[in-house]
């Protein structure tokens, strides 16, 4: 939630070269694991149920762009080594483009970059 309105000025400028999804995964900071000050109050998931209501507050922030959740058993996370966010740029189905990992590697600058170069 902290950088997604640079999330947001990514879709808005690179729209015309990229389709943008957000797989919304485990949560990072649930209020009954690892919680910083002014944390959104969500939960670990049990079950499916609970992640869908969960990634309703994402949703409302609007991001520009679909919103898809991963199941509980955290398929595409772990695939995609995501937790707990991460950019990547897929073409033709193969990834062209890995972003390090969140929190501090997640860069909307470098991801900027990256797209400025397919346009």
């Amino acid at each position: 939630m902290y950088k997604l309105g640079e999330f947001k000025q990514l879709v808005k400028d690179f729209s015309d070269v990229a389709d943008f999804l957000v797989v919304y995964i485990a949560e990072a900071h649930s209020t009954d694991g690892w919680v910083f000050a002014n944390n959104v109050d969500i939960n670990k998931h049990q079950n499916l149920v609970e992640r869908l209501a969960a990634a309703q507050f994402l949703v409302k922030q609007d991001p520009l762009c679909p919103v898809v959740v991963d199941e509980v058993t955290d398929t595409t996370g772990t695939k995609y080594c995501a937790f707990p966010e991460r950019f990547y740029v897929l073409k033709a189905g193969k990834v062209i483009y890995k972003g390090k990992m969140g929190p501090w590697g997640y860069s909307p600058e470098e991801m900027c970059s990256f797209l400025e170069k397919m346009k």
